[in-house]
């Protein structure tokens, strides 16, 4: 089943507050890997958020 671009943003978006919170932690203690598991979460949400825009374009486009 395709996600509609609605849900696709809403996941970018929970990824994105999710890796921030993540990458501060990592920050505040000083946890390298914690911090850089919060900057890749936060990429997966961009490209989430880049999909649900593709959708919306495509199906304005019709």
């Amino acid at each position: 089943m395709t996600q509609n671009s609605k849900s696709d943003k809403a996941e970018g978006t929970v990824d994105k507050v999710a890796g921030k919170a993540k990458e501060a932690a990592g920050k505040a203690t000083k946890d390298s890997e914690l911090e850089g598991k919060g900057k890749a979460q936060q990429s997966k949400g961009d490209v989430k958020n880049a999909k649900g825009d593709l959708k919306d374009a495509a199906k304005n486009s019709k």
